[in-house]
């Protein structure tokens, strides 16, 4: 791997790292803004704000000609990685319905184990020891974050949450497939839109709309619809272009971990011992990643220089 790969490896997961801090800074936000709107409105309209954003930002970056050479293969990666986004988001919002908000933490960051069974399957080629040490060991860590105890019998809430991690398992692992093939411009557009299609066709029939206006509801569509969607999503979709799906899912499993730290500062929620020890686990395991040099042969894209 030459310095420019590495730097751009470096920089893409920064960018990742940078998302965690957003989603977790965003957490005590958008469950304030709950109290004033459906899940899915919420959703609805955060992706729509989101996708409008995209489109105005990016109708000027591409040649009419590129336009037409992508314009497929953006159809069906948006389409398909926007479909998988927002299963995830769907499944994770029922299943806490019906689970306790612990045990859905621990099985949505369940989406780090899965990727490299995913990404095995797409890219044929197994991850790096570190990156499976790496996952487990911030696997672990979560544990302790979330879980009092032990798991103990399997709801239908606990199965739906799982869903949930599948959903974003394969959003991670299919975005990285296709930032070889299309512009993360027109992908970040295609997934965004997608979810926000989604959103907007079962929202009126999956649940009973419920909506009031208050300035934390406002505040929470505008931060999370163009911070934590238009710009995280691009920046993903940017960023897996340089790295592993594996390292991607890992630097993620950091976002429970800013979530705990904006609680504490906003809220002056403290991080018992047990959590303490686990959010430790969680960024050793990404440090532990990250004193491998990437190995360039993992990442096809990274082979191309």
């Amino acid at each position: 791997m030459n310095p420019d790969t590495g730097r751009r490896a470096r920089g893409a997961e920064a960018a990742l790292a940078w998302n965690t801090v957003v989603w977790g800074a965003t957490f005590v936000l958008v469950k304030a803004a709950l109290n004033d709107v459906s899940p899915l409105l919420f959703l609805a309209m955060r992706f729509s704000l989101a996708t409008g954003a995209l489109v105005l930002i990016f109708r000027a970056t591409r040649r009419r000609q590129d336009r037409q050479r992508y314009q497929w293969k953006a159809i069906l990666a948006g389409g398909l990685t926007g479909s998988f986004l927002f299963a995830g988001y769907l499944f994770q919002t029922f299943g806490l319905r019906l689970t306790t908000a612990p045990k859905s933490a621990f099985i949505t960051g369940l989406t780090s184990v899965m990727v490299p069974l995913l990404a095995a399957l797409v890219y044929r080629n197994r991850p790096q020891v570190s990156e499976v040490a790496g996952v487990l060991v911030a696997t672990a860590g979560l544990g302790l974050m979330t879980l009092q105890g032990a798991l103990g019998s399997i709801g239908k809430g606990d199965l739906l949450t799982f869903f949930c991690a599948i959903g974003f398992a394969a959003h991670i692992v299919t975005l990285g497939h296709f930032s070889e093939h299309v512009s993360f411009e027109l992908l970040s557009i295609g997934q965004v839109g997608a979810a926000a299609l989604w959103s907007l066709s079962l929202f009126w029939w999956v649940e009973k709309p419920r909506l009031e206006w208050h300035p934390i509801l406002v505040y929470a569509i505008l931060v999370t619809g163009l911070l934590a969607t238009a710009l995280a999503f691009t920046l993903q979709a940017w960023a897996q272009q340089y790295t592993t799906s594996t390292r991607t899912a890992l630097i993620y499993m950091l976002e429970p971990v800013f979530a705990w730290t904006t609680s504490y500062f906003l809220m002056g929620e403290g991080l018992a011992g047990r959590a303490a020890a686990g959010a430790a686990l969680i960024l050793g395991g990404v440090i532990l990643v990250e004193l491998k040099p990437l190995d360039a042969r993992l990442h096809p894209t990274m082979s191309k220089e």
